[in-house]
């Protein structure tokens, strides 16, 4: 019988639910259990594909395409399984189900209303998705972990919780838990854990019909005991149920902590699950993760060039692509955001002091990394650091429109076609370097673009990026754009040295781009930040670390393995006494 997890938030939105309900999964994933994940999100938007990056984060996409909310990135980076577009939930999509079923005549002569249709429609949703297998192995996942995005009491996620009060009791007490996450704030004038918002935000939730068996408080420093005592009291459960999730060093050590205090074996209890108890090897792999993390001296710093840089989150894969490359070759990672347009000539004249401070930052940087986006601003801009990497020899990787520049950059410089731009940007330009693909609908904004997992084949043997995926005739790779390099003018640049390394299995479409003569200079269409795993770095974004710390000769040399001491990398030598932690090898992703 499937077992369902519930995590629900209190007191503000953005408390971390995402991370917990991956670290919720991970543990138990790590007992031996199939584990699948659910993101519901109250907004009526059918996907996160219309959304600015301001808005909630980046748009992660996954394999069928699915433009869907960041925390499924979470779930998949974590559990290391595949997710499709329909484990990704909103109100828009459950309205637009029910809707049509009411056109098509499937509820003749009735009422349609909220309770019962709309909360029909939400349980008959997450029992359907729960049985998808996601592990590439085609077994039904045994548990299935579900994310109310949101916090309880919006009038949004009314429905969802109504839905899961019903279903509480159709799947019986035995195979549903609610996990509930809150906040304990600690004012600075007296320094004291206050519990007032979580026990209101307990009584709402059982007020609602729904009654958490773990309360995880998310708090700055560690609960006192006091504290756990007294949420114990007031929210009806015992001081085992209350969970002290305090800021850590690294994301990777929150199933760690989870574990210390006992959420598997009471989870194994509660929801009559057989969970073997001997030690774990997959923990023991994130704890020694964590603990490299912790331990790192030596820097490697990468100038991120974007125009989304106000809020971390809307690169958070970007950034994760990064630290799990750093991580690998042991070096900690410092980002410099930098605002594209703060590069561009215009900024000199009206705020010349940030002009000076972003070219700074971007001249003492390792490494360039500009990333995908969308809209003309800062990208005169992104061609300038795109230009200085160039001319300069350093490291660089420009991903999606940040390939596209760098072969903008390169026909306006090299070439000397000075107005080469993208039709995106410059409809009326003599040399469209870069222009729209034919399947794209400029009519509709929402799922008209080139999404999802699409095969790139390398064209040539002596690619790095080829010899980075471990010399691979092709890979798979995860797409989001509607316009591509123009495939006429390939052979201007093949002879300057600029070369289009992988294409498309017709040979249409511009993949990969590497320029000779240059420590690391390369640029995919797609977005490989989307399968990078912990313990799997994303290849291009490995080179961009490796050449940025002076390291990627020596790697290709070594045949593209890491020292030994590397050990919980699947691409590090065995070579260790640690045997059995070199043996632990997730499932691979191609």
């Amino acid at each position: 019988m499937m077992k369902y997890v519930l995590v629900t938030g209190g007191v503000i939105s953005g408390i971390g639910k995402g991370i917990i309900a991956s670290s919720v999964g991970t543990i138990l994933k790590s007992c031996g259990l199939h584990v699948t994940a659910i993101k519901i999100d109250p907004y009526i938007n059918i996907d996160a594909g219309t959304f600015s990056p301001y808005e909630h984060g980046e748009v992660f996409v996954l394999d069928d395409g699915g433009e869907v909310d960041l925390d499924l990135g979470n779930y998949e980076r974590f559990l290391d399984i595949r997710l499709t577009r329909d484990n990704n939930l909103t109100t828009g999509k459950i309205y637009q189900s029910v809707i049509n079923k009411e056109r098509r005549g499937d509820y003749l002569g009735k009422t349609v209303q909220v309770v019962p249709h709309i909360t029909d429609a939400i349980q008959e949703w997450v029992v359907k998705q729960a049985k998808v297998a996601v592990d590439g192995d085609d077994i039904e996942p045994q548990v299935c972990v579900i994310e109310l995005g949101g916090t309880v009491g919006d009038i949004e996620s009314m429905p969802f919780i109504e839905a899961f009060r019903q279903f509480q009791f159709k799947v019986k007490r035995e195979n549903f838990c609610n996990i509930h996450v809150s906040l304990i704030p600690q004012p600075s004038a007296t320094g004291e854990q206050k519990t007032k918002p979580t026990q209101n935000s307990v009584r709402e939730l059982r007020g609602l019909g729904l009654s958490p068996d773990l309360i995880m408080c998310r708090c700055s420093t560690a609960l006192d005991n006091a504290v756990k005592e007294k949420i114990s009291m007031f929210c009806h459960v015992e001081p085992q149920q209350v969970i002290c999730v305090h800021d850590v060093s690294s994301i990777y050590r929150v199933p760690l902590l989870l574990e210390d205090q006992g959420v598997v074996s009471y989870l194994s209890r509660r929801l009559n699950m057989p969970i073997e108890t001997k030690p774990r090897k997959m923990l023991t792999k994130w704890k020694k993760m964590s603990d490299r993390s912790d331990r790192l001296l030596e820097q490697c710093s990468i100038a991120l060039v974007g125009k989304y840089t106000k809020f971390s989150d809307s690169y958070a894969s970007v950034i994760k692509a990064l630290e799990h490359s750093a991580l690998a070759i042991s070096h900690k990672l410092e980002v410099k955001y930098i605002d594209s347009a703060y590069l561009e000539l215009s900024t000199l004249h009206e705020e010349p002091v940030k002009y000076h401070e972003a070219w700074q930052r971007l001249c003492s940087a390792d490494g360039v990394l500009v990333p995908g986006g969308f809209g003309v601003r800062g990208t005169e801009g992104k061609i300038q650091a795109i230009n200085w990497a160039r001319r300069q020899k350093k490291p660089f990787l420009g991903v999606c429109l940040g390939m596209q520049l760098a072969v903008c950059e390169f026909a306006r410089n090299v070439l000397g076609w000075t107005d080469a731009n993208s039709t995106e940007f410059d409809p009326d330009s003599e040399h469209p370097v870069v222009i729209d693909m034919p399947e794209h609908n400029p009519g509709q904004m929402g799922g008209t673009m080139r999404l999802g997992k699409r095969r790139t084949v390398f064209k040539t043997t002596n690619s790095v990026l080829r010899k980075l995926y471990g010399d691979a005739d092709y890979v798979e790779e995860r797409h989001r754009h509607r316009f591509e390099v123009n495939p006429e003018l390939k052979n201007h640049f093949d002879e300057k040295g600029f070369r289009f390394v992988g294409q498309d299995v017709e040979g249409e479409r511009m993949e990969v781009i590497e320029l000779d003569d240059h420590p690391y200079f390369v640029g995919v269409q797609y977005h490989p930040e989307f399968t990078s795993r912990p313990i799997k770095p994303s290849p291009p974004y490995l080179g961009l670390l490796l050449a940025a710390a002076g390291e990627l000769q020596s790697y290709l040399q070594k045949g593209c393995r890491l020292s030994p001491r590397d050990t919980y990398s699947d691409r590090s030598g065995g070579s260790t006494p640690d045997s059995e932690i070199a043996e632990l090898k997730l499932p691979s992703l191609e």
